[in-house]
C-alpha cells in the first residue's frame, strides 16, 4: 500500500484529470525569452518525466505593458505557437498535464528594459514601496486592451495544446492591485466598492473562458499578502467566494511583491515553517468549495500528504522540491523516500540565480536548469581508482558522481563527521535545514558505492597506500584572521570558535562582518539569544548583502525584533582590551565601539592549501575543487565537485 494515498491519487480540475496531486507551480526560470526554448522544454520535461502530475509553465506576459523583467514568455503572436506546442506535447508524453500562467505585473516592475525604466501602469497612481515605482493610472481603454490580451494568450495556448491556464492574481500583481482598496482608488466601474474592485478579475476570467472554451481555468492568489498595506486573509477569502463560479481551482500562496517584508513569502526561505501557507489554502477551500493548491515550504511528500489528508488543500505546489529532485514523485511512488533529495530552502541557486537574470538551478543538484548539458553523467569507458580528499559538499558531490559513472572511489575526511562548513552552517538559528545537504549528498555517495573513511589524520599516507589514478582535492578553507593592530590584546575569536562552543563570548560582543553573508546574521542572532548584547558591524551597505534578498530580509527582520544593533560601512581597523576600532568606508572617519568583551571575526575564508603540493605527485591526475581553490559558497563547491566527478 502506498505511503502517500492522498498525494498520489488522481484528481479532476475542470475537464482535466491529473494522475497525482504534485504540482510544479509557475516560476520564472530565465531559461527562455518570448517563446519556450530548448533549455526550458528540457527543464520542464525532466519534472514531467520524474512524475509530476501538473506542470504550470512560467508567467506569460499578456500585453506590451506587462514587461516585468527580461526573458519573459509571451504567447500573443501566432508565430510562437510551435514552441509552446512543443513544450506542452513534450511534457504530456510523460503523463503530465500542462497549464500556462497568464500575467500582468501592474506596478510591480522588477527591472529596467534596455537600461531604462518602463512606464508602469496600475489601477491608481499609488507607489510601490519595494521597487520605488510610481505608476500611471490605467485608462479604461487600456484595461480593456489588457483584458483582451489575457483572452488572446489563452486562445493561443489552447491552440498550442495546453490543458489549462492560470490567471496570476498573487503577490500584489495587477489583479490583486484592483482588489486592494489601498491601491485601487478609482471611482469608476473598476473601483469604489468591493463589487466594482472585483470587475477586472471577472472580466478577465469571462474573457479567458470564452476565448479558450474547454481549458481548465484557475486563479493563483495570495491567501494573505502578510503586510499591513496588502490584502488580508479576510479580503482574499471574500473575493474568492464571490469569484468561485468563474474558476475550476484556486492556487494559494502568500505575500506580496510590493514590500520588503511581504516579498519574503514569494519564495519563503528556511526559517519559515513548513506548509505555513496551508491554513490560508484551507480558508479559500472552505469559502469556494473548489479544489485548492497549497504552495509554500512543502519540500517532502510526507508534508504534502499530511496537508491533503488533513483537508487543508487538494494538491500541493512543490516547485523547489522538484528543482532539487525532479524524480521526487517517482521515488515517492516507489517507496524510495530515503533517496529523495530534499530541498533545504536556501534560495541560493533557484530564486537567487533568477534574481541575477540567470537560469534557475539548485546548489545540491546543479544539473537542474542545465538539462541540455547534464541530463545524465556518462559511464566511464575506463574505470579508475579515484581518491577524494575532503568530505565537505564539493568532495561529497565529486565522489558521488565519479562513483556513479563506474569509478572505484574512496573519500577521506579528517573529521569524524562529513559535511565541512555545512556542519557549522546548520547550527546557526533558522539555518538548521542546511544540514540536509550533508544527508542528501551522503545518501548519493552510499547509493553510488563510495568507500567513505572519516577520522583520517594523514591523508597523504593513505593516498600513497591507495596509489590512486586520480585525486580530487576538496580540502576546503579556514577562517581568515587579518593582521591588524591590537588583536592580540583583545579577546578576539573567530566565528568558527563561537559555533563550535569553544569560547565564552561574554556580555558585550562586536561582530566584524566583512563578507556580509549568512554567518554574520546567524552569529548575531545566536549570541543575542544566548544573552549577549550584540553589535553587528558590516563592511557593506546592509547586513546580509550577499544573501538572496528574500532570505536576507527575513533574517534581518529577525535581528531587528531581537534588538541587535547593526552598523554598516564598517571596516575593521584594530582593537584593544575593551574597544574595537572601525573606519567608515564612506567617510574615512574612525568609529569606536567601546566596552566590548569579545570581538568575533567573520572576515571570510582563505583556501586551505597546506597539503596541496604533497598530493601533486601521488597520482597522474590531481584536480582541486571548491573552497580549496578559492573560498566561495556551497553553490560553486557542489558544481565544481560535479564537474570533477564527470571529468576524472
Amino acid at each position: 500500500m502506498s505511503q502517500f494515498p492522498h498525494l498520489l491519487s488522481e484528481i479532476t480540475l475542470g475537464r482535466c484529470t491529473l494522475k497525482n496531486r504534485i504540482v510544479s507551480t509557475g516560476h520564472h526560470t530565465y531559461l527562455a525569452d518570448v517563446e519556450p526554448s530548448d533549455a526550458l522544454i528540457a527543464y520542464h520535461e525532466a519534472r514531467a518525466k520524474g512524475g509530476a502530475g501538473l506542470i504550470v509553465s512560467e508567467i506569460i506576459a499578456v500585453h506590451e505593458t506587462a514587461g516585468f523583467s527580461k526573458d519573459l514568455l509571451c504567447a500573443s503572436e501566432r508565430a510562437t505557437l510551435p514552441a509552446f506546442r512543443r513544450l506542452a506535447e513534450t511534457c504530456q508524453r510523460h503523463g503530465a498535464k500542462v497549464f500556462g500562467q497568464l500575467f500582468h505585473p501592474g506596478r510591480e516592475i522588477l527591472s529596467a528594459s534596455r537600461g531604462m525604466l518602463p512606464v508602469a501602469y496600475a489601477p491608481s497612481a499609488v507607489p510601490n514601496e519595494r521597487f520605488h515605482i510610481m505608476p500611471r493610472e490605467m485608462s479604461t481603454t487600456l484595461i480593456e486592451e489588457i483584458v483582451s490580451g489575457f483572452a488572446q494568450n489563452a486562445a493561443n495556448l489552447a491552440e498550442a495544446g495546453y490543458d489549462g491556464v492560470e490567471i496570476v492574481a498573487s503577490h500584489g500583481y495587477l489583479p490583486a492591485q484592483f482588489l486592494n482598496p489601498r491601491v485601487n482608488l478609482r471611482t469608476d466601474a473598476y473601483g469604489g466598492d468591493e463589487e466594482r474592485r472585483l470587475r477586472f478579475l471577472r472580466d478577465v476570467a469571462q474573457a479567458v473562458r470564452k476565448a479558450a472554451d474547454g481549458l481548465t481555468v484557475g486563479l493563483r492568489i495570495s491567501g494573505s499578502e502578510l503586510d499591513d498595506t496588502g490584502l488580508s486573509q479576510e479580503d482574499v477569502q471574500g473575493a474568492c467566494e464571490r469569484l468561485a463560479d468563474l474558476f475550476d481551482y484556486f492556487s494559494v500562496v502568500a505575500g506580496t511583491s510590493a514590500t520588503l517584508g511581504g516579498s519574503v513569502h514569494i519564495v519563503p526561505p528556511m526559517g519559515l515553517e513548513h506548509a505555513y501557507v496551508a491554513p490560508f489554502a484551507a480558508a479559500v477551500r472552505k469559502a469556494t468549495s473548489k479544489p485548492v493548491i497549497a504552495t509554500g515550504r512543502i519540500n517532502q511528500p510526507q508534508i504534502a500528504e499530511q496537508v491533503i489528508a488533513g483537508g487543508e488543500a487538494d494538491l500541493c505546489g512543490m516547485t523547489r522540491a522538484l528543482i532539487c529532485d525532479p524524480e521526487m514523485p517517482q521515488k515517492a511512488e516507489a517507496g524510495d523516500v530515503d533517496d529523495i533529495r530534499a530541498c533545504i530552502g536556501c534560495n541560493q541557486a533557484c530564486i537567487g540565480r533568477a534574481h541575477k537574470g540567470l537560469g534557475v538551478s539548485c546548489i545540491q543538484f546543479p544539473e537542474s536548469g542545465r538539462e541540455l548539458e547534464f541530463s545524465s553523467h556518462a559511464p566511464t569507458r575506463s574505470a579508475k581508482r579515484v581518491l577524494v580528499v575532503g568530505g565537505g559538499p564539493s568532495g561529497m558531490k565529486a565522489a558521488a558522481v565519479a562513483a556513479a559513472r563506474g569509478h572505484q572511489v574512496t573519500l577521506l575526511e579528517r573529521e569524524r563527521q562529513l559535511g565541512g562548513q555545512a556542519r557549522l552552517a546548520q547550527v546557526l538559528p533558522g539555518r538548521e535545514e542546511f544540514g540536509g545537504i550533508i544527508t542528501n549528498l551522503a545518501r548519493e555517495m552510499d547509493r553510488a558505492g563510495v568507500d567513505v573513511r572519516t577520522g583520517v589524520e594523514d591523508a597523504c599516507r593513505e593516498a600513497r597506500a591507495e596509489a590512486p589514478d586520480a585525486i580530487i582535492l576538496a580540502t576546503g578553507a579556514k577562517p581568515h584572521v587579518p593582521e591588524l593592530d591590537g588583536l592580540e590584546k583583545a579577546h578576539c575569536v573567530t566565528a568558527w570558535q563561537v559555533l563550535r562552543n569553544e569560547v565564552n563570548p561574554g556580555a558585550r560582543v562586536v561582530i566584524a562582518d566583512w563578507r556580509a553573508d549568512w554567518i554574520g546574521l546567524g552569529l548575531a542572532e545566536r549570541l543575542v539569544r544566548a544573552g549577549s548584547w550584540v553589535t553587528l558591524c558590516v563592511n557593506a551597505a546592509l547586513a546580509g548583502e550577499t544573501v538572496q534578498l528574500y532570505a536576507r530580509n527575513h533574517y534581518v527582520g529577525r535581528l531587528h525584533k531581537l534588538g541587535v544593533e547593526i552598523r554598516t560601512h564598517m571596516r575593521l581597523y584594530g582593537a584593544d582590551e575593551d574597544t574595537v576600532y572601525f573606519q567608515d568606508t564612506l567617510t574615512g572617519e574612525p568609529v569606536l565601539v567601546e566596552e566590548t568583551d569579545t570581538l568575533v571575526l567573520s572576515m571570510g575564508h582563505v583556501s586551505d592549501e597546506e597539503h596541496h603540493s604533497a598530493f601533486s605527485t601521488l597520482a597522474d591526475q590531481v584536480v582541486a575543487v571548491g573552497d580549496c581553490i578559492a573560498a566561495r559558497s556551497a553553490e560553486e563547491a557542489v558544481y565544481e565537485g560535479m564537474m570533477a566527478g564527470r571529468t576524472v
